[in-house]
């Protein structure tokens, strides 16, 4: 007999481990719905890790991305390139140039002392060694740098959003919300600006719906949605 090859449709997905409102989780979203790769889309609990995730990452964390030929990424920068490799329509990461520099720059920044000074300020109770005031003044030296920044041009890096700004948002936004009344009053007028037109995007919207909670032996969900959700 003849054999038929699959439709797109019907070929398996690359699965997504994620948690809705983990900012690695948030960034990799995010740059997965802007190439237009579609996912299969496995929203889990953190108190409920499920085995499958655990079993292609050991170090459990989210998001998980299990490709079709079996590699696994569980670094979100990782699957943000590995998003943008396939696709980058809105040129989020011009390779090759001054600007990628910039952009990978000021990513390390984020993930690594900005970060830290960020679960300090957020866990305080945890860090006793300083005060909940002391780690946020530390977390202020990276708000500075990126306030500088947004004087003069509306993004972080260019004049339109980049890898850079999708994904450090996630990061300020918890940092913000960890005292709200006080971020609204603090001398940062542009990261301000800057944060509001992120969480008020559409595909900021979007990549936030909330999902069912994934069941092992079930499916997940296409991601990002045919109607862009």
């Amino acid at each position: 007999m003849p054999e038929f090859s699959k439709s797109p449709e019907e070929l398996p997905l690359p699965i997504l481990y994620s948690f809705r409102r983990c900012p690695y989780a948030i960034r990799a979203r995010m740059a997965i719905a802007s190439s237009g790769v579609a996912v299969e889309l496995r929203n889990i609990l953190l108190k409920d890790k499920p085995q499958d995730m655990i079993a292609a990452s050991p170090k459990a964390t989210v998001p998980v991305l299990k490709c079709t030929d079996g590699m696994v990424i569980d670094e979100s920068l990782d699957i943000m390139l590995w998003a943008l490799a396939q696709s980058d329509p809105e040129g989020w990461l011009p390779e090759g140039t001054s600007v990628e520099k910039e952009i990978f720059m000021l990513i390390a920044e984020n993930d690594g002392p900005f970060k830290s000074n960020l679960d300090r300020y957020k866990y305080h109770v945890r860090f006793p060694e300083k005060s909940r005031e002391e780690y946020r003044r530390d977390g202020e030296m990276f708000l500075e740098t990126l306030e500088q920044r947004l004087r003069n041009q509306p993004y972080l890096v260019t004049d339109h959003p980049t890898l850079a700004d999708i994904a450090i948002f996630p990061f300020i936004r918890q940092f913000a919300n960890s005292d709200i009344g006080w971020f609204e009053k603090a001398p940062y007028p542009n990261l301000r600006r800057w944060l509001d037109e992120m969480l008020s995007s559409p595909r900021f919207r979007d990549v936030m719906q909330k999902r069912e909670i994934w069941k092992a032996g079930t499916n997940g969900v296409p991601f990002p949605a045919a109607d862009g959700s």
